[in-house]
């Protein structure tokens, strides 16, 4: 609600084109300073030209096309849309309510291969209520499976057609270590990171022993055969492995495990990162944080620091934030600039900043047309009245594939409905 209460008795910005014509046809969007989260950096007075849902040219010199729909933002701030890394939107409505919460599953069946798409809610309410807060894009996935390490395949989303929101449907492949994997595997760390083991190394012998098993020439596995399957892109290099773990140990645990398998791993959580952030480095694995996050929350987070992302950054390691990096947030992605100031207030570099929160999650996940305001990237743009990562900014106007987005949510409806009660309007 923090938006309606702070913009009460402001007009709404006259800013955005209508939908209609931004989807049809040319839009430029002249003026502003553009940021485009891309080798391009910072440009003044800068336009963006975009067609047919994609950017055509970014520049400050741009010949716009005669009959295109020019939007002036002028003293404004152009920055593409925000993505979250890792979300449950869409896969859970109201927390407490169970029937509406697709992300933990009660017995351990099945685990990667329970795929987050097929759950996936384009019509959520949160979605809007992110959407106007310059959030266009997330990669949504399950959480939880009873008595298992690894919990299911995400997909990357977009939130703006309800109609083809899924734009892949499987992205990664995430599972638990520390505290939380020990919980699903018995009490320990040992027995999480040997289930681990063993679901990886079954997944080999599977990939590689096919035949044989279909003919009951192979030994039994601890696994469903579906989700040897799920892992097979895993092991082959084309899907990435995302484990949430906190603690220092535990993620050199981890990189030595995916050395071993020839594994692209991705870590979240990552509170004592920091701490280990040569050997991320070394090893190419990025990393996706709560920069809010200062606090030790359990023993496996005593090292947690607001410096952990500057920190990062500086020794080479790519990061990327999520207002919850455990996977388990849906409301707060909105958020995302937020923490992305709060780790700029705390050493990041401000072009690193914005792009932890659009460039780097596109890139991390292999999203190689997301994320950037660049010739032929989808067109998602979002025009700032102020700093994006101020938490006193807000956007005038969110593009998604090229088409302005209605700045409406059921937040500002119940603002608006009890400003006309109270004959504020």
């Amino acid at each position: 609600m923090r938006r309606a209460w702070i913009l009460l008795g402001v007009l709404a910005p006259a800013i955005a084109a209508s939908p209609t014509a931004a989807n049809a046809g040319t839009l430029a969007i002249v003026g502003g300073t553009v940021e485009t989260a891309s080798p391009a950096g910072r440009i003044p007075d800068g336009t963006v030209l975009i067609r047919d849902g994609r950017i055509v040219a970014v520049g400050a010199a741009i010949d716009i096309p005669a009959g295109a729909e020019i939007v002036d933002a002028r003293g404004k701030i152009v920055t593409p849309g925000f993505m979250d890394p890792v979300s449950t939107i869409g896969l859970s409505e109201v927390s407490l309510e169970p029937s509406t919460v697709d992300t933990n599953v009660a017995n351990d069946r099945f685990g990667a291969s329970l795929d987050a798409a097929d759950a996936f809610n384009p019509r959520s309410m949160l979605i809007p209520v992110n959407r106007i807060d310059g959030v266009t894009r997330a990669v949504v996935t399950p959480v939880g499976v009873a008595g298992g390490v690894i919990v299911g395949r995400s997909a990357a989303v977009n939130f703006g057609d309800a109609a083809a929101a899924v734009d892949r449907r499987h992205v990664a492949v995430h599972a638990m270590f520390g505290e939380a994997g020990a919980a699903q595997a018995g009490g320990a760390r040992t027995a999480a990171f040997a289930r681990l083991r063993e679901a990886l190394g079954d997944a080999r012998d599977f990939g590689q022993n096919r035949r044989a098993w279909e003919q009951a020439g192979r030994r039994d596995y601890g696994l469903h055969h579906h989700d040897l399957e799920a892992l097979q892109p895993v092991l082959r290099g084309e899907l990435p492995l995302v484990v949430h773990v906190e603690r220092a140990s535990d993620i050199v645990a981890l990189i030595e495990l995916a050395d071993e398998f020839g594994v692209r791993l991705i870590v979240t959580g990552g509170a004592e990162a920091w701490m280990v952030a040569d050997r991320l480095a070394a090893a190419g694995v990025p990393v996706i944080i709560n920069a809010l996050a200062n606090l030790p929350h359990s023993f496996e987070s005593l090292g947690a620091t607001l410096e952990n992302a500057a920190r990062l950054a500086a020794a080479g390691v790519t990061v990327a934030f999520g207002p919850d990096s455990t996977g388990g947030g849906s409301h707060n992605s909105r958020n995302l600039g937020q923490s992305a100031g709060v780790a700029v207030a705390n050493g990041l570099p401000w072009q690193v900043g914005l792009a932890a929160i659009t460039a780097n999650p596109a890139r991390i996940y292999g999203l190689e047309d997301v994320g950037q305001l660049q010739p032929g990237f989808v067109a998602d743009v979002v025009i700032w009245d102020g700093d994006p990562l101020e938490v006193t900014s807000y956007p005038d106007a969110v593009y998604i594939n090229g088409r302005a987005m209605p700045m409406e949510s059921r937040h500002t409806l119940l603002r608006d409905r009890y400003l006309e009660l109270l004959n504020l309007r």
